[in-house]
């Protein structure tokens, strides 16, 4: 595999027009090796793997085995195997999987059973190799949630927690500055032109001419269609996106275009939401179409700009690509912080008893994106830089923290001497002969090995076990190292500062902090996302989408007890809250925070462990009810209306309606919960999910802001106030001669699928006054 390896190396400098010929191409490589071997040893295992991937494309991986692994399936196959069990099987999407299938060929078509705690993403791999996967493995035949073994006693609880910053003052510049930039040229496309530039040839329309002319007139870039609806089904996207665009700059909509539901017009969409497929129609049919060189400029301008924000505009349309503010607010200096804020907030709940672990994606971010070299530290948001931030302050020095990645071991100062006796003594024990050295620098000290045995399998090993035994409570690394593979049962602490998403990475990195402790019989983990928010700006809330599609794909225990997949778990503020409020919420939802890390024995209890799993999913939503004067029930004379007991009357009101009008199953249940002092979780029981989702969907509209609906409910409450009678006798007594008002209190939304006529409106009535309040439904849509 080298040899080849080389040669196809050499080829490619050749090719590449680096060496003339192949000679001078191998005297490059030659002296590569002898001049930066690390360097080196990186590039040929680039080459290595292409070789192996062309030769196991080719149904030939088995040759790239080393000898020892062929005699062993030559073995098997003479025993006649019949079974093949392969862990960690998502590995097998790829080079491996090839690998697995000309050995199956090999050992005559045994059977193949893959287990793995993380279902691989078929996302960006090869078709072939997704399809090969596929054919053995089919769809999951049995999967243990990790609530259901956390309830089991076979995995530690554990509580999501959040803490929130703001970019620092030089990262903020740069944002705002590329805000203001992308503004300005947005500003330039809707402009309309200076009459001296519109000699022939003629310039394109400004953008907010260019919309409606194309949506009144349907034309697409082959040209014109005959009817909108012809256009939508063509260009379903600048269609709906160019409504939003004309509602958004109030510009009247042609005759020939519908107006979009109310529904969709009144949500809360983000500016580059709706900008960017309009802009990228308009870039590459108006703009780089018209003959004119000032619309070209034009065009390359907004290219550049919308690079920077995240969106890239090629010939055949636009996709999705890195962004420069994106990654700085994933790698803000301002995390490094906040890690010292949670370690603080642990180390005073649980002081020396705090194992904890600072993962991030890279061991220096090094700025490899150039376009933000200028702007991020090359640390930032790398683990260097939060193993100095450590160190810097007195409470987490003394966690006495180690850095360990795939080329680099930092031990505190404090901690040297102990490090050097402990390690020297595992080293020892463990058959490694090689000696440790040290370089100090300002606050702690890079350490080396002398040997060939001193390598990361070596270190990380050693390190791991001093980590268990307490002779540091804090280690630093990358989720190269400290991820899948990677053991220490004595985590409680876990700072994720990696950007990742996939549910396959995801659930590895938590699966480092979730492992029992034979020793801690009442371990409770706390897993910390850090986000990075700056609300104003058009990509100033990367950081939080990040962090709720990360939660996604994660389960984790409520403030109520419920186990939930979604950020919600991590505060029921994540499951309504628009990201645009999540920037006035900070300090608050920051301090909660860190009362919820000291809060371990709350969390353990809300877990119940040793109760059954409910593996069934359930649809819910999560709302603050109030609204208006809460007062008592009508209905009820001594019942003060509560969020809970409101949402709970709505909901009846609703769930009969809804029963009654043959919607939903009869058998169905309602069931409401309070969630925290302000939100109370709806649910139904027994019911088919598109039941669900249609109750849910009409208990949101209830409970929620008027938008224009098409009909509306009063709500009458009563006040209750106490009389010169009611002050001087008993209480028993008193309650009979407190006066009693019904005021009128709000008006509610009628669901939508419930107003759709006078007859689901009547019955939708008579269910409101049966549970909620007197009142009358009139007709309030005026178009």
């Amino acid at each position: 595999v080298d040899a080849s390896a080389i040669t196809l190396w050499r080829r490619s400098l050749v090719d590449a027009g680096t060496a003339p010929d192949e000679q001078l191409a191998q005297n490059w490589i030659d002296d590569l090796a002898s001049r930066n071997p690390d360097y080196f040893e990186d590039r040929l295992s680039s080459y290595r793997k292409r070789v192996r991937d062309a030769a196991s494309l080719e149904g030939d991986s088995l040759s790239m085995l080393h000898a020892s692994a062929l005699n062993t399936l030559h073995r098997a196959r003479q025993r006649g195997i019949g079974l093949i069990i392969l862990d960690e099987c998502h590995h097998l999407v790829g080079h491996w999987g090839r690998v697995l299938s000309d050995a199956h060929a090999l050992l005559d078509g045994p059977v193949v059973l893959g287990l793995t705690a993380t279902p691989p993403e078929e996302k960006g791999k090869a078709p072939e190799d997704v399809k090969r996967y596929r054919a053995f493995f089919g769809p999951i035949d049995y999967q243990v949630p990790v609530p259901a073994l956390v309830k089991d006693g076979n995995l530690a609880p554990f509580q999501d927690l959040a803490y929130f910053v703001r970019p620092t003052a030089r990262e903020l510049a740069y944002i705002a500055d590329s805000d203001q930039k992308f503004h300005e040229v947005l500003n330039l496309l809707c402009q309309p032109h200076d009459p001296d530039t519109q000699a022939p040839p003629e310039r394109a329309l400004p953008l907010t001419q260019w919309v409606p002319a194309v949506l009144g007139e349907h034309q697409l870039p082959t040209g014109a269609v005959d009817s909108w609806r012809e256009f939508e089904k063509r260009d379903e996207r600048l269609a709906m996106y160019g409504r939003l665009f004309l509602t958004r700059f109030q510009i009247d909509y042609p005759e020939s275009v519908p107006p979009l539901p109310d529904h969709v017009v009144e949500q809360e969409w983000p500016e580059l939401t709706v900008l960017a497929p309009v802009l990228d129609r308009y870039i590459r049919h108006a703009l780089r179409r018209s003959r004119h060189p000032l619309d070209h400029q034009l065009a390359e301008d907004a290219i550049a700009r919308l690079h920077i924000l995240g969106m890239q505009i090629t010939e055949t349309g636009s996709q999705a690509c890195a962004s420069p503010i994106s990654r700085v607010m994933a790698y803000s200096a301002a995390k490094t912080s906040a890690v010292v804020d949670i370690l603080r907030a642990e180390i005073q709940a649980q002081g020396r008893a705090v194992r904890a672990i600072v993962v991030s994606d890279f061991e220096k971010t090094s700025a490899t994106h150039t376009a933000t070299e200028n702007i991020l530290d090359p640390e930032a948001g790398g683990a260097i830089a939060a193993f100095r931030a450590l160190l810097a302050h007195e409470e987490t020095d003394a966690l006495d923290p180690i850095l360990v990645t795939g080329s680099t071991v930092l031990v505190d100062d404090d901690l040297l001497p102990r490090f050097l006796e402990e390690s020297s003594r595992w080293l020892a024990d463990h058959g490694y002969d090689c000696a440790l050295s040290q370089t100090e620098e300002q606050g702690f000290y890079q350490i080396s090995g002398k040997g060939q045995t001193w390598c990361p399998k070596v270190y990380v090993a050693m390190i791991t076990d001093l980590f268990q035994r307490g002779i540091t409570s804090c280690l630093v690394g990358t989720r190269g190292l400290l991820g899948e593979g990677w053991d220490a049962n004595k985590i409680n602490v876990l700072v994720d500062l990696t950007s990742v998403t996939t549910s396959m990475s995801v659930n590895q990195l938590r699966g480092r902090s979730i492992r029992i402790d034979p020793d801690d019989p009442v371990k409770v983990a706390n897993n910390w996302d850090v986000i990075c928010i700056a609300d104003e700006f058009a990509k100033g809330l990367d950081d939080y989408d990040r962090f709720k599609r990360k939660h996604r794909v994660l389960y984790g225990v409520t403030d109520d007890g419920a186990i939930e997949k979604g950020a919600g778990h991590v505060h029921p503020a994540f499951s309504e809250l628009k990201p645009e409020g999540v920037n006035e919420a900070v300090a608050l939802l920051n301090e909660e925070m860190v009362t919820r890390a000291q809060g371990r024995a709350a969390c353990r209890t809300l877990w119940r462990i040793g109760e059954p799993f409910q593996a069934s999913p359930t649809r819910i939503k999560e709302v603050k009810a109030g609204g208006g004067e809460m007062g008592f029930s009508p209905f009820a004379k001594s019942v003060e209306w509560s969020n809970e007991s409101l949402t709970l009357a709505i909901g009846h009101a609703v769930l009969g309606c809804l029963k009654q009008s043959g919607m939903i199953d009869v058998s169905t249940d309602l069931s409401v919960k309070t969630r925290g002092a302000d939100y109370v979780r709806v649910f139904l029981q027994n019911c088919e999910p598109t039941e669900s989702d249609l109750f849910l969907e009409c208990v949101h509209e209830a409970l929620g802001p008027l938008h224009r609906p098409r009909y509306v409910i009063q709500r009458f409450t009563d006040q209750i106030s106490d009389t010169w009678i009611s002050n001087l006798v008993p209480e028993l007594i008193a309650k009979y001669f407190r006066r009693r008002r019904r005021l009128f209190t709000m008006l509610h939304a009628i669901p939508a699928p419930l107003a759709r006529n006078k007859e689901l409106v009547a019955l939708y009535q008579a269910y409101w006054n049966k549970y909620v309040s007197p009142g009358e439904a009139f007709y309030a849509y005026r178009g």
